[in-house]
């Protein structure tokens, strides 16, 4: 649960922060520009929190309640992480490459900061059935 938060908080610290300036400043997301390379954050932090449902579900197997949360938690940071290989993540390093935005290009830059609140929606759905497993119902 507690890598669950973490993630999350970064989630929120993005859309709030980060998603509402990037696009006008594209520098920002561009380490090569001085900008931050959020991998720094995300691929520790995704390692850790994967390694950590996968442990938690192991170790609560015995519990049908919990392992169902559990499993539910899992399903909810498995689909954030399918739309983010597919669609975010590809869509991210191309804005990183890039120099300065195109009117398209900055247009495809604000869609994707919209769409990319949803995976902090669904993030909050894993950390609640995590709490909810913690609590034991």
């Amino acid at each position: 649960m507690i890598f669950g938060a973490i993630g999350l908080g970064g989630g929120l610290y993005e859309a709030l922060l980060i998603d509402r300036a990037w696009p006008k400043l594209p520098q920002l997301i561009q380490p090569q520009r001085g900008g931050i390379d959020r991998k720094l954050f995300w691929i520790p932090m995704h390692t850790i929190y994967e390694f950590a449902l996968v442990a938690a579900l192991w170790a609560n197997w015995q519990n049908p309640f919990a392992r169902s949360c559990i499993l539910a938690a899992l399903a909810a940071h498995a689909i954030t992480r399918a739309w983010s290989l597919l669609h975010f993540i590809p869509a991210a390093l191309r804005f990183e490459q890039a120099d300065d935005l195109s009117p398209p290009e900055t247009a495809a830059a604000w869609a994707w900061t919209r769409q990319s609140r949803w995976r902090i929606v669904i993030e909050a759905c894993a950390v609640v059935a995590l709490v909810l497993a913690l609590s034991g119902g």
